[in-house]
């Protein structure tokens, strides 16, 4: 199998998936990464070397696979993976990054096999009705992805939650690198062009396990001291603080337009949120915004809205494109009645004519709905 670095958390998967990748690319591998879901094409979710698996291969790949019996019922997100594993391989991959669908334990990653490094960025509060509505339970689930004797990477979390983390690395005789403060300063020194303060642990905690596991691949180059790199490993460390700066990932804390200005941010829960307004009030402190929300109903968007409220200057709110779909017009009887202007739209394309040229625009609640506004270019 090709080596793998897998990638569980409730927050940040995506973006530490793509500083890994791009560390990986820098080094001259080929990689392949795996994530969901996608913004605008199904194609996001499948990518090698930063391009998008071509059409024609979804197809004759996704026909090939539904050929097959496989004796057991499979999920969409079960054929998606397979798809990218076949792939990986055809492209002849050196590695692979795969991000778990949900969870961690039961997830169908999980199934891939002993990962190179597994990193666990932020658990939060998220798809409670799967994983448990106890933030222990929660951890418990992501921390199924560690794997006996195996190595993982753990952003700094809630103390309970790294409890049960560090429990689950003793029974497993794993080892943990946790992402310590100074990694997150170093990191914040960055030119990262992923905008957002919560960026600097995603890629702290990436730049710690890509030095693991290049220490395993250069050989000798073994993770030790983070703060006092040896002469050798100087021309390595350029190379990772310049593969961070050019990553990108669609959709996070992302400048669409300058003029208006419009910032999109996939925040879907209530830890995503407040990643989103620390980083407002630190990248424009003392402004209100003019927030654009669409969101799913079997999110925690009560506690999303509280968290946001004090930097909204006025609401407009949308109704994504999906089934799980909260109606706009229940999205903006819950913020006026906490006290802020709310207006509800009939969709996404209508969000151009309402945005503010005195005031920055931010639309944020769900990915799906993130998506469908760059699918309209707005």
């Amino acid at each position: 199998i090709i080596p793998y670095i897998h990638v569980a958390g409730t927050n940040g998967k995506g973006s530490v998936c793509a500083f890994f990748s791009s560390i990986l690319k820098k080094e001259h591998m080929r990689v392949g990464t795996f994530v969901s879901p996608h913004l605008v094409d199904f194609e996001e979710r499948i990518t090698v070397d930063g391009r998008m698996i071509a059409k024609e291969d979804v197809t004759r790949l996704g026909n090939y696979l539904l050929d097959i019996d496989f004796g057991i019922g499979l999920t969409m997100f079960d054929y998606c993976l397979a798809m990218a594993l076949l792939y990986f391989e055809e492209q002849q991959c050196d590695y692979m990054v795969i991000e778990t669908g949900l969870g961690g334990r039961l997830d169908s990653t999980n199934a891939i096999g002993t990962p190179q490094c597994a990193i666990i960025t932020k658990i939060g509060y998220d798809h409670m009705a799967i994983l448990g509505s106890d933030i222990a339970d929660i951890a418990a689930e992501k921390a199924g992805i560690i794997k006996e004797n195996g190595t993982v990477v753990v952003e700094q979390q809630d103390k309970r939650a790294m409890q049960v983390i560090e429990q689950e690395a003793q029974k497993r005789h794993a080892r943990i690198i946790t992402v310590e403060q100074s990694d997150i300063a170093r990191c914040s020194g960055y030119a990262l062009r992923l905008c957002g303060t919560f960026q600097w642990e995603n890629a702290a905690a990436a730049e710690l396990a890509a030095r693991y596991v290049l220490g395993k691949h250069y050989g000798g180059l073994e993770y030790e001291d983070k703060t006092e790199p040896k002469r050798e490993e100087t021309d390595l460390n350029d190379r990772i603080k310049s593969a961070l700066e050019e990553a990108v990932w669609p959709g996070r804390m992302e400048i669409v337009s300058k003029e208006p200005f419009l910032l999109v941010d996939g925040a879907h829960n209530s830890n995503g949120v407040d990643a989103l307004k620390e980083s407002l009030m630190q990248m424009y402190p003392g402004e209100k915004f003019c927030f654009f929300m669409g969101v799913m109903a079997d999110k925690d968007y009560d506690v999303m809205i509280r968290e946001i409220l004090p930097l909204a200057e006025e609401f407009y709110t949308v109704t994504p494109d999906s089934d799980r779909a909260l109606q706009a017009s229940h999205l903006a009887d819950f913020i006026r009645k906490e006290g802020v202007e709310a207006t509800e739209l009939s969709g996404v394309d209508e969000i151009r004519k309402h945005l503010k040229r005195d005031t920055k625009n931010v639309a944020f609640g769900s990915l799906y709905f993130i998506g469908e506004l760059k699918q309209h270019r707005i």
